[in-house]
C-alpha cells in the first residue's frame, strides 16, 4: 500500500464487488426502461466506499475479471477513495453485473449476473493480506463469502488470522440466490458467529442465521453465540444494539426513499467509521442510521454514500432520541 502501513489502516472489506446497472426511470419493470446508469456496486465494496467517503482509510480483499468492467471497479474504488492492492483479477471469469427495478418506496427487486462463478468467490488463501487482516481496526466479512468454495475457506482462513481482535465484523448479508437452501445459510453462519465480535443483520437475515426474527431475541440469540456486539436492523422501526451491557435502540431516520438498496451498505460503512473514531455506541447507532436514510433517499449506491458533513447535517436536521435500556444479564433474570 505505498507509504500506508498495516497498521495505519482504519478499515478493510472482504467480498462482493461488481456493477450495478440501475434504471434512470422509477415505477416502470426493466423491459420498459431505456436509460440506465453505471455504478460500483456489490455489498463488501459500497461498505469501503461508505467508511471512506466519511474519512476512514479503506481497502478491499475481493475479485473482478480482466474486463472491462474490472477495470471500471478497480479504477471507481481509487476515485471513491478505496484502495484497490488487494483486488484480483482472475482469468477467465466476467466481473458480476447487477441490474435492478426501482418501485419506491419499499420494492427493489434485483437480478444478479454472477454466472458460472463470480471473481469474488474465487479467492484463495494465497490472496488473503495476512498483516492487513491482523491490524486493520475494523475487518468486515459478509455472508455471502460464505455460500461457495473457495470461498468459503478462504474466508473461514481470514477469520482464523484476525484471531477475534476487536472489530472483526459478520455482515448476515443473506441472498436466497447465492444459497442452495437457507439451512446452509444457517449451519454456516452459525460456524462463523463464534470466530467474529461483531455481527450485523436486518431481521430476515437474523431469522436465517439464529431462526429469531424479533429484534432483540435475535440480538441475544447473536450474543450467545460469542458476538460482543449484535445489531439488528428493523427497517422503518429503526435499528437495536445490544451488548452484555446495554441495549440501545434508535429510531428510523425520516426520508422519502428512492431507493432502498444501498441503505444496509451505508449503514454498515458508518458502523466502521464510528469503531475508528471510538464514538460511544449510541452516536454510533444513530449515525449509521441517518447515513442509511441518506442513500436511501438517492438513486444510486456506492457515489450516494454521505461524506461526513452530510452526514452531521443530516443528523442536526432529523434529531433523534436514542433510548438506552437495561442490561442484558438483567434482561435475563
Amino acid at each position: 500500500m505505498g507509504l500506508f502501513s498495516a497498521k495505519a489502516l482504519d478499515v478493510l472489506t472482504m467480498g462482493r464487488i461488481g456493477v450495478d446497472i440501475y434504471p434512470l426511470q422509477t415505477g416502470i419493470g426493466l423491459q420498459d426502461v431505456d436509460a440506465f446508469g453505471k455504478f460500483l456496486g456489490g455489498s463488501s465494496a459500497n461498505v469501503a466506499v461508505a467508511a471512506a467517503r466519511l474519512g476512514s482509510a479503506a481497502a478491499i480483499v475481493t475479485g473482478v475479471g480482466r474486463d472491462p468492467f474490472g477495470r471500471f471497479c478497480r479504477r471507481e474504488l481509487s476515485r471513491l477513495g478505496v484502495f484497490d492492492d488487494y483486488v484480483k483479477v482472475v482469468e477467465g471469469h466476467n466481473t458480476p453485473v447487477t441490474f435492478c427495478e426501482i418501485f419506491p418506496p419499499d420494492n427493489f427487486p434485483l437480478y444478479f449476473y454472477r454466472r458460472p462463478v463470480a471473481p469474488d468467490m474465487l479467492l484463495t488463501e494465497d490472496d488473503l493480506p495476512v498483516d492487513v487482516i491482523r491490524e486493520a481496526k475494523v475487518f468486515w466479512v459478509t455472508g455471502t463469502g460464505f455460500s461457495a468454495e473457495p470461498s468459503r475457506t478462504t474466508h473461514l482462513r481470514a477469520l482464523e488470522i484476525r484471531d477475534r481482535r476487536p472489530f472483526t465484523v459478520l455482515d448476515l448479508d443473506y441472498r436466497d440466490v447465492f444459497w442452495k437452501n437457507p439451512g446452509d445459510a444457517r449451519e454456516l453462519m452459525q460456524a462463523a458467529l463464534p470466530l467474529v465480535t461483531v455481527a450485523v443483520g436486518n431481521v430476515k437475515e437474523c431469522a436465517i442465521a439464529v431462526g429469531e426474527q424479533d429484534p432483540e431475541a435475535a440480538a441475544r440469540k447473536l450474543l450467545d453465540f460469542g458476538v460482543e456486539l449484535a445489531i439488528v436492523k428493523d427497517g422503518p422501526r429503526g435499528a437495536l444494539a445490544m451488548t452484555r451491557d446495554e441495549v440501545v435502540r434508535v429510531p428510523a431516520t425520516r426520508v422519502e426513499v428512492l431507493n432502498g438498496l444501498g441503505a444496509g451498505d451505508a449503514f454498515g460503512g458508518a458502523l466502521c467509521h464510528g469503531f475508528v473514531e471510538g464514538w460511544d455506541l449510541e452516536d454510533t447507532l444513530a449515525a449509521a442510521s441517518a447515513a442509511g436514510a441518506l442513500v436511501a433517499s438517492r438513486l444510486e449506491c456506492s457515489t450516494a454514500m454521505p461524506t461526513e458533513p452530510e452526514l452531521r447535517g443530516m443528523l442536526r436536521r432529523n434529531p433523534v432520541d436514542v433510548e438506552r435500556s437495561k442490561r442484558y444479564e438483567e434482561s435475563n433474570d
